[in-house]
């Protein structure tokens, strides 16, 4: 193995250390020492790898947020897509069975809290709502005009955070989170239809 591979493989053990640390502790309660037991490694390698606990929870963030680019990249592999393709796209890809799961959830909750007081994390969510908005818009406006393709692209934004939150927070998420999908891709349907 090369250090390179090596340096990879424990930059992952470690971030997935994090999410199963905060996933099952909180945010608050998830330590160094909480996350070099579950990595089987030192305490010292999070800091010789991330520069200390803040740089690795900012780094796992980053994994989560590198799950939902890489599952929408390979939805648009496709070749040429429909805006209505396009937009289903990205909502399956905020609804995947990993953005589903306990670790995801719960590691997505911890870290929506914390953004309103650390500001490396606010940073990271405000990336990931404008590439969300973004990539939103970019298909609306493939068939809308430049207002209506700003106004389905934050409510079709809202809808899903909202709906993936409240699924979150269901005594039955799996069911909330399948409604929750239906009901966005209906949305951009309707709003791909009535705008054109």
């Amino acid at each position: 193995m090369t250090k390179t591979t090596i340096k990879d493989t424990r930059r992952h053990q470690l971030i997935q250390a994090s999410l199963e640390s905060i996933a099952e502790l909180g945010l608050q309660n998830t330590t160094i020492l909480t996350i070099s037991r579950r990595a089987g490694l030192s305490s010292g390698i999070i800091s010789h790898y991330f520069g200390g606990k803040q740089g690795l929870i900012e780094a796992a963030l980053r994994y989560l947020m590198e799950q939902l680019g890489k599952d929408l990249r390979q939805r648009l592999q496709q070749g040429e897509v429909s805006p209505e393709q396009r937009l289903n796209f990205i909502i399956e890809a905020n609804f995947t069975d990993f953005q589903r799961s306990d670790l995801a959830t719960r590691t997505w909750l911890s870290f929506w809290a914390r953004s309103m007081h650390e500001p490396g994390l606010q940073r990271l969510q405000q990336i990931n709502n404008a590439r969300l908005y973004s990539n939103i818009r970019y298909a609306f406006a493939l068939k809308l005009d430049a207002a209506a393709a700003t106004d389905a692209a934050r409510q079709l934004a809202a809808m899903i955070d909202g709906f993936w939150l409240r699924s979150a927070l269901s005594l039955d998420p799996q069911e909330g989170f399948s409604a929750g999908e239906r009901l966005c891709k209906r949305f951009a349907l309707d709003a791909l239809t009535k705008g054109a």
